[in-house]
């Protein structure tokens, strides 16, 4: 069976799932339910300074996005940090801690951008001997606009400012929380490292207004008539995730630095794939949020059968193996040439293909042979999209297929070249001479 135990900066978890900084994390009664379901960790939802806690809607705080089944692709919150006694907080940390020693616990920080401020929290922290301080640089509303979150998070200065201030008060690891709702990840995560930070966790939520309720005329979720922009999660932002994960993981600069990610995690195969492109471990929250905390039992089980399948005895034996492989478009081979193939035993030729093809793309799939329905790719208009395969309702009845070197491409009328060519030397190019010198 495969060992899915975790170490992340010296931090030990029995497997790579954590639950996120958000409402499940937020009292000792949710964590020790998490725990005892099986989640190797968490990160104790985000505090904030001593004095008056912040103050949350008494409303409705969750916007959705669904699909035809109601299945929730994609969810929007307006909930700011914890609005609980920041001792109350501490001393359930250190209760929790103290009754799972295996568990990873990390707890969310959130405090004004002065030293003194990250000073005084960070010691109150280290006295409930959690494993690590997850900085909140990413929350786009509510505290963003006192100057907290991402309004540090999109100032690469900012972030390597506090990183620092936090490595010479703290013993424990810090991870610095990134905000998506910037342009190039790049740079804060470099600020991060510049600061001394000992790992990133991304993406936070990005910035969003998930509805608007035509009856009322306002974003939803509504309080009283009016809406706002809130933080948007779950399986929708999987795909920003990952790429924002390989920009940092392929990055010379930040190439190694260790990384949680973050990001519409919903099943083992979404760990998995964060994994490929090197996180040590997964955060996951939305998934939580929607199917209970024994999701975790699905989770763990998917990844472990697969990783058997594969061959993989840990974690490490597959961590980063995709990083590699994400480049630049100049650099995808030009001499890869592939036709869609109908597998005419599984078509049950509903017409999507014909239909999308033929409206939207590039005239590329008959409909009728020798007088009666069926549907037949044609070479000589197939540019190798594979838009078909996407809208078709049956996995694997079109696939793509590449062409042999040395055949003729019916399309182009020229011959498929072996080996590898990519835009930077390409004669239409007209950089090219430059990029190949």
């Amino acid at each position: 069976m495969a060992d899915l135990r975790t170490n992340f900066l010296g931090i030990r978890s029995p497997n790579p799932f954590w639950l996120a900084s958000a409402p499940p994390t937020d009292r000792e009664v949710n964590v020790t339910r998490a725990f005892k379901a099986g989640w190797g960790g968490v990160v104790w939802k985000t505090l904030g300074s001593e004095g008056p806690p912040v103050v949350n809607v008494n409303g409705p705080r969750y916007g959705a996005i669904h699909g035809a089944d109601r299945r929730l692709l994609g969810f929007n919150n307006i909930e700011l940090i914890t609005d609980r006694p920041l001792q109350v907080n501490l001393q359930e940390i250190k209760a929790v801690k103290k009754a799972f020693p295996d568990r990873a616990m990390v707890v969310s920080l959130m405090v004004p951008c002065d030293e003194e401020s990250w000073k005084a929290i960070l010691a109150a922290v280290e006295e409930t001997e959690c494993d690590g301080v997850e900085l909140n640089f990413g929350c786009p509303h509510g505290m963003s606009e006192r100057g907290m979150g991402s309004a540090v998070g999109q100032v690469p200065e900012y972030i390597e400012m506090v990183a620092r201030w936090c490595k010479q008060h703290t013993r424990m690891p810090v991870i610095v929380k990134l905000t998506p709702n910037i342009t190039d990840i790049r740079h804060p995560a470099r600020a991060a490292k510049r600061g001394g930070a000992d790992a990133v966790s991304l993406i936070n939520t990005i910035s969003s207004i998930v509805s608007v309720d035509l009856d009322r005329m306002a974003p939803t979720p509504t309080i009283d008539g009016k809406g706002s922009h809130g933080g948007y999660c779950g399986p929708a932002v999987k795909p920003i995730a990952l790429n924002m994960t390989a920009e940092i993981a392929r990055d010379p600069e930040t190439h190694g630095m260790p990384i949680s990610g973050i990001g519409g995690v919903t099943t083992w195969r979404d760990a998995a794939e964060f994994i490929a492109l090197g996180c040590g471990t997964v955060q996951v929250c939305t998934a939580a949020m929607t199917y209970g905390f024994k999701i975790i039992d699905e989770m763990t089980a998917g990844l472990s059968n697969w990783m058997d399948e594969k061959g993989y005895a840990t974690l490490d034996d597959f961590r980063g193996l995709a990083t590699p492989n994400v480049t630049d478009w100049q650099y995808l081979n030009l001499n890869y040439v592939t036709k869609a193939v109908i597998d005419q035993d599984l078509c049950i030729k509903c017409g999507r293909c014909h239909i999308a093809c033929e409206d939207t793309s590039h005239q590329a799939i008959a409909n009728m042979v020798d007088g009666r329905r069926m549907f037949v790719v044609k070479d000589e208009e197939c540019v190798g999209c594979n838009l078909c395969v996407e809208v078709c309702p049956v996995q694997n009845c079109i696939t793509m297929q590449p062409m042999a070197a040395g055949s003729v491409d019916p399309r182009t009328g020229r011959v498929v070249q072996p080996g590898y060519s990519n835009w930077t030397t390409h004669p239409n190019n007209p950089m090219a001479q430059v990029a190949a010198e």
